[in-house]
C-alpha cells in the first residue's frame, strides 16, 4: 500500500470519526434550543382509547447532561487514546505495551514461588507435591488437549505415564521434547522392501517382534526384508532416540493398532507427526517444573 494511500484512509477514518462526534453535539444543541420552545404538557395531537395523550415534553436535564458528558469523554478519548486513523494518542498506549507491561507485572509477582524451586533436581521436584501442583495446572491447560487429562495419550499422541519413550525419558531429553517440539517422519518404505507381498511379510516380522499375532512363515521370510528398516529401527528392532524411531518389540502402537493392515499401511505410506516447541510458551522455571511432571507420571528415565 502506497503512502498516499495509507494517509488518505488514515484521514479517511479519523474524519468520520471525528464527524460522528461533533453530529452528535449539533443534535444535542438543536435538541436543547427545542426544548425551549415546547411548554409543559403540551399535547402533540394524538389521544388513544379516549383519554390517553401523548404530550411533547422537554427532555429531562440529566438525560442531556449525560449526553454532553458522553460528547466530551469521546473527544477526550480521542486525544489520550488511538482513534483517529494513524494518530497513536498523546499518551502513546498501545495494547501491544499493555499486555507487556500485565505480562512482566506477572512474573515479577510468581517469581518467589519458582525461585523456592531452584535449588530442586527434576527428580526432587516430581515428589514435591507444590511442585507437581503447579505442573500439573500446567500440563491440564496445555497439554491435555492432545495427551488427555491423565497423560495416557490417544490415537496418534504417545502415552507419557508409562516406560516407553521414542526420543528419550530421561529428564533432560524430556525437557529437550517439551521446549524445542519434535518432528517425527516414517517415510513411504514399499519401494525399499519390495513386492505387496514382500511388505506382508516385514509387517508380519514387526508384528513378531513384541510377541503380537502374526504369520510365522511369512514373518520368517520378512526378517531378511527387515533390512531397510534397521536403519532407522535398529537390528533388532529396539528403535533410536536420536531419531525418534519407535521400539517395535515393545507393543506400543501410537498411530493404530498392532494389526497387519496397519504397519502395512505405515510401511506403505509412512507418516508425519509433529510435537509444537513450547519454549515460546513457558518460562524456564515453568518448563522445568512441567518437565519434572511428565518425568514423574511413572515412566522417566534416570538423569543420564
Amino acid at each position: 500500500m502506497s503512502d498516499f494511500t495509507s494517509h488518505f484512509w488514515s484521514a479517511y477514518v479519523a474524519g468520520l470519526t471525528l464527524i460522528g462526534v461533533f453530529a452528535c453535539v449539533a443534535l444535542l444543541m438543536w435538541t436543547r434550543r427545542m426544548n425551549t420552545e415546547v411548554k409543559p404538557d403540551e399535547s402533540t395531537g394524538h389521544v388513544w382509547d379516549g383519554n390517553l395523550t401523548e404530550r411533547n415534553n422537554p427532555l429531562p436535564r440529566w438525560w442531556i447532561g449525560m449526553f454532553a458528558i458522553s460528547c466530551v469523554f469521546a473527544l477526550g478519548y480521542l486525544v489520550l487514546y488511538p482513534g483517529l486513523g494513524t494518530f497513536k494518542g498523546s499518551l502513546d498506549w498501545t495494547q501491544e505495551g499493555q499486555h507487556a507491561a500485565e505480562l512482566k507485572a506477572h512474573e515479577e509477582k510468581i517469581a518467589p514461588i519458582y525461585a523456592a524451586f531452584a535449588s530442586q533436581s527434576v527428580e526432587q521436584l516430581a515428589t514435591d507435591p507444590k511442585a507437581r501442583a503447579i505442573g500439573d495446572r500446567l500440563f491440564t491447560s496445555n497439554c491435555a488437549q492432545c495427551h488427555g487429562s491423565d497423560a495416557r495419550g490417544s490415537k496418534g499422541f504417545p502415552n507419557l505415564a508409562d516406560k516407553h519413550w521414542n526420543w528419550g525419558g530421561t529428564p533432560e531429553k524430556i525437557q529437550e521434547t517439551i521446549g524445542e517440539g519434535r518432528t517425527g517422519m516414517m517415510p513411504p518404505m514399499a519401494a525399499a522392501v519390495g513386492s505387496p507381498e514382500e511388505v506382508r511379510a516385514v509387517a508380519q516380522y514387526v508384528l513378531s517382534l513384541s510377541g503380537g499375532k502374526h504369520d510365522g512363515k511369512l514373518a520368517a521370510l520378512g526378517k531378511e526384508k527387515f533390512a531397510a528398516c534397521a536403519a532407522c529401527h535398529g537390528e533388532d528392532g529396539k528403535g533410536n532416540p536420536m531419531l525418534g524411531a519407535p521400539n517395535l518389540t515393545d507393543g506400543v502402537f501410537t498411530h493404530g493398532a498392532d494389526t497387519e493392515a496397519h504397519v502395512v499401511d505405515m510401511i506403505n505410506n509412512g507418516k508425519t507427526a509433529q510435537m509444537p516447541a513450547w519454549k515460546d510458551k513457558f518460562s524456564p522455571e515453568q518448563l522445568r517444573l512441567l518437565t519434572a511432571y511428565v518425568w514423574g507420571l511413572g515412566g522417566g528415565q534416570a538423569a543420564q
